[in-house]
């Protein structure tokens, strides 16, 4: 049962990962320093070949010190290969859609935005082959949606005849 042990490694990393970042908590109340709030957390799902996928997401890693009161978005990516598109799903709330900067440079998006005490960054990874000037983007209740066009890959070589 691969599934099952594969499961029970990531629930008891996931579970030391939790306590450690109980500890680094416990050491800022004792300091005095309020840089704003501190989560940690993770999704989970299970990807196309069966096998469980685990993203982390916060603005603290277990074992390290937050290093800004900056949040890291939650963002999902969705590969839609009917309407050969790419979205990404960003959790933003908080901010208005002028706040929101989009830059997209070499396969990364860079997703950032800041209104008040609400500030967001990231850096998302772009999997696959997309056309970077098809970019859409949408924010409505606190939900930043962004749409690529897939780029189709063609087969590269060149083909030859058995005599």
């Amino acid at each position: 049962m691969f599934f099952d042990s594969e499961f029970d490694r990531i629930f008891k990393q996931m579970s030391r990962s939790f306590f450690n970042t109980d500890d680094i908590f416990e050491g800022f109340k004792g300091n005095g320093s309020e840089s704003g709030p501190f989560y940690y957390g993770y999704t989970m799902t299970v990807g196309p070949d069966g096998k469980p996928v685990v993203k982390e997401y916060g603005n603290v890693k277990p074992g390290q010190l937050p290093a800004s009161d900056t949040r890291e978005p939650i963002v999902d990516t969705i590969v839609d290969e009917k309407e050969k598109v790419v979205k990404l799903i960003a959790e933003m709330p908080g901010v208005e859609k002028t706040d929101v900067k989009i830059i997209v440079d070499n396969k990364v998006v860079d997703l950032s935005a800041e209104r008040g005490d609400k500030k967001y960054h990231v850096k998302v990874p772009v999997q696959h082959k997309v056309d970077e000037n098809s970019a859409k983007a949408s924010y409505k209740n606190g939900i930043l949606q962004l749409v690529f066009k897939l780029v189709e890959e063609k087969p590269t070589g060149k083909q030859v005849e058995v005599e």
